[in-house]
């Protein structure tokens, strides 16, 4: 289902990052790739001043092609295409003749700036994440962006970028986030980061991810896929009864938790909790994409978002049974949406 309606500045130092990859050529295509850590000026939202942050990315695709930015949720980091000791976390829509082109454009990912990053600042703002962005466009020699492509906490980011440097993207797509977080998926993260801060009182923060994660899970995912995979009845065992859903909640926890620490957690959790954009300052051409059974970003948000939207803003709207989660499990629907919104020279073949 697709739905229409009618339709700042930041002063960057940045120094330029080595360790660039080599060029490489693929079936006679200029291609390359690039990565770097680049030190960038930003005024945190929650700080009085002004103070250098590292901003760590990758740059990849065809060479002197357009660029599209790629941002994911708060797991998500600058590989979003696979290579050398990673999968990729955005694999089925990213690369080569995907949605996102890798023959057609450029893709920069960055990783999130964390709390720590900041210094003394009381917290990271999606908006520090945005400001961040443009100052290492600026550092990379990079005006204009073809289009930034966000996907849940990325989606806000993106929301955000666009609300404060609309010169800078020509067309923003936002999947499954919105200009606010909803107050009943903040009390849940609320609890969630509770959770996290008893463990580290009790000395085992990993426990405190694990748990938090296992209850994030109840929320990312859609009650059908609930009902379907965890019908099994329940095994009595270590003293008590052990019910269908406990080991793969179990697992997700524990997978998060190899990869997260706890401080990463709290303040990119709480991140998406301050996020507040004005719709109507957002003045790029928009594509929103809502999850029917998202219970995260329910759609009266983004349909409130297209409303007040300050430029011409598409919603479409996509089954699935993956709930939040499904920005990352439907490829080919979402695939399809981006390139119709990409419009990028000569499709996908």
């Amino acid at each position: 289902m697709t739905l229409q309606s009618p339709a700042f500045e930041l002063a960057a130092s940045a120094i330029p990052s080595d360790g660039f990859d080599a060029c490489i050529a693929d079936a006679g295509l200029a291609r390359e790739g690039r990565s770097g850590e680049t030190r960038v000026c930003v005024t945190p939202k929650y700080a009085d001043s002004a103070r250098e942050v590292v901003v760590r990315w990758r740059l990849e695709g065809a060479a002197d092609a357009p660029v599209v930015v790629a941002l994911g949720g708060i797991s998500a980091d600058r590989n979003a295409l696979p290579g050398p000791g990673h999968e990729g976390w955005w694999r089925g829509i990213a690369g080569d003749d995907r949605a996102i082109d890798t023959r057609r454009c450029r893709v920069l990912c960055i990783d999130w700036l964390e709390r720590r990053d900041l210094g003394d600042a009381l917290a990271v703002d999606t908006q520090d994440q945005a400001n961040a962005l443009a100052a290492l466009l600026d550092a990379l020699g990079i005006a204009r962006v073809h289009a930034v492509v966000g996907a849940s906490y990325g989606a806000m980011v993106g929301l955000a970028f666009a609300a404060a440097h609309p010169q800078r993207a020509a067309r923003l797509v936002a999947i499954a986030g919105a200009h606010r977080a909803h107050p009943l998926s903040i009390a849940l993260r609320n609890i969630q980061r509770d959770i996290v801060r008893l463990g580290e009182h009790g000395g085992d923060a990993a426990a405190g991810l694990v748990l938090a994660r296992r209850l994030a899970m109840t929320t990312y995912r859609s009650e059908r896929e609930f009902a379907e995979r965890c019908c099994g009845e329940p095994v009595f065992a270590d003293g008590r009864f052990r019910f269908a859903e406990e080991p793969w909640l179990c697992a997700a926890g524990e997978r998060f938790a190899r990869r997260f620490d706890a401080e990463r957690y709290l303040a990119l959790s709480e991140s998406i909790d301050l996020h507040a954009i004005a719709p109507e300052r957002i003045c790029v051409a928009t594509t929103l994409v809502g999850i029917a059974s998202d219970r995260v970003v329910p759609l009266a948000d983004l349909c409130e978002l297209q409303k007040r939207c300050g430029a011409s803003a598409a919603l479409h709207v996509i089954e699935s049974r993956y709930g939040h989660d499904g920005f990352l499990k439907e490829d080919a629907q979402i695939g399809a949406i981006l390139v119709e919104a990409l419009a990028l020279e000569g499709g996908v073949r």
